[in-house]
């Protein structure tokens, strides 16, 4: 039977037990959605890897634009207990995402999302999909395929983000090769940082990440060497080209 979309239904009333700082603290579903705009995406489990590699981490990448929009918060849902979850946190690009541990299953049955994964040993998980919940009314519901296995094709954060501003851009990501005290790094990151271009930097050292992997990355044995969404840009001077076009 085809699961139902519920835009236009309230969400479900829940309170979910969590556990946060050592303390349980009971989370109610009212005080995440009531007058607030929230964005929900549900997954079959923790540590699962569409889950871990893609839809997660997106979420959270994507999230200060989310925010930008209207978005109060973005929430994970996940048929997982307390102790799964806050693990799962630690291990996830996850500091701009809530998660959500519905460990019964209250709040997923309530959507008519739960499943039956027996055949995984998983027993009763969400299926994937995720929502748009303005003061805890379901806006927009984008619900995966009844096919076999995870299909992940709608409930992504860039369609979400189509949907809510589809003029929306998510900004650039880069990545910058450097070495501690080196001058052009320094001003390489700043001309990032103006540009808006969010980055990750690999130090070069004697430890851990090499000389070697840079000659095998960009060809080059210089400092700083700067990649933008795939694209081998180069040092400062190239850096600074590619930016004034």
């Amino acid at each position: 039977m085809p699961f139902e979309n519920r835009e236009g239904q309230r969400v479900p009333s829940v309170v979910w037990p969590t556990r946060q700082g050592g303390n349980w603290v009971n989370v109610n579903s009212d005080d995440i959605f009531k007058g607030r705009t929230v964005i929900v995406f549900s997954l079959p489990g923790a540590f699962t890897p569409t889950c871990s590699s893609t839809h997660l981490p997106r979420f959270n990448e994507l999230a200060p634009i989310f925010f930008e929009n209207g978005v109060d918060e973005i929430v994970c849902m996940s048929v997982n207990d307390t102790f799964v979850m806050n693990e799962w946190a630690k291990d996830q690009e996850s500091t701009n995402v809530t998660l959500i541990p519905d460990g019964n299953g209250e709040f997923t049955a309530g959507m008519g999302m739960l499943v039956d994964k027996a055949d995984l040993g998983f027993g009763k998980r969400s299926w994937r999909y995720s929502m748009l919940v303005k003061d805890g009314v379901v806006d927009k519901m984008f619900i995966e395929p009844e096919v076999p296995g995870d299909p992940f094709e709608v409930s992504d954060a860039d369609t979400m983000l189509n949907y809510i501003n589809p003029n929306a851009k998510a900004s650039q990501v880069a990545t910058i090769f450097t070495k501690p005290g080196c001058p052009f790094c320094a001003k390489a990151k700043a001309a990032l940082e103006d540009a808006g271009i969010t980055y990750e930097e690999i130090t070069i050292a004697n430890a851990g990440v090499t000389s070697r992997t840079l000659r095998a990355v960009a060809n080059a044995d210089t400092v700083p060497q700067v990649f933008i969404e795939g694209k081998h840009i180069g040092g400062s001077d190239d850096l600074e080209a590619y930016l004034a076009k």
